[in-house]
């Protein structure tokens, strides 16, 4: 269960200001630094709830989880996006651990609608599935776990603080390093 929360932020507009005194590749720095500081937070709340929740199996999910900063060549130095990803090849399955899979075929074939989802063979011979051999499996669903947005959820402020954190200490070396 998500629950609200406030943070407010003072400054930007002084701080939007002394950027924009600063060369663009460096508030670039500054800020796509700040970001990663601030989806660092998150990323190791979503690791940890991955151990909480017992999602682990072969640790391909966990090590899946990354930050990405995307670059475009039509945008100025200074337009930073940061991503929080999870999933690649070998986690390919992250987002039906964060919304689930439905159990009920919706579909408008009249045999199967609103019946439990059933797999059948293409080539009517059976399927080996759990050590079984089966003609049909009926998938039961699986329930949403999530990952990404309850660590979010639980760990946005913290995230906010550490990217304020990060410009607090960073920025004022940056300025030091133009005035010498």
């Amino acid at each position: 269960m998500a629950t609200e929360s406030t943070v407010d932020v003072l400054g930007l507009k002084e701080l939007d200001e002394l950027l924009k005194t600063l060369p663009a590749k460096i508030e670039g720095n500054v800020v796509r630094g700040a970001m990663r500081a601030g989806q660092t937070v998150i990323a190791s709340t979503v690791k940890k709830t991955l151990v909480a929740n017992d999602n682990i199996r072969t640790g391909a999910l966990l090590k899946s989880v990354r930050i990405r900063f995307v670059r475009k060549s039509e945008k100025k130095y200074g337009w930073v996006r940061a991503n929080l990803i999870a999933g690649n090849k070998e986690a390919w399955y992250a987002h039906l651990i964060e919304f689930g899979t439905g159990s009920y075929y919706t579909g408008t074939g009249s045999k199967s609608k609103k019946q439990p989802y059933e797999i059948r063979p293409k080539n009517k011979k059976s399927l080996f599935f759990a050590g079984v051999m089966r003609e049909v499996i009926v998938h039961p669903g699986i329930k949403p776990q999530s990952f990404m947005r309850s660590a979010f959820d639980s760990s946005s402020d913290r995230a906010i603080l550490a990217f304020a954190d990060y410009i607090r200490t960073r920025l004022p070396k940056e300025i030091n390093k133009l005035n010498q």
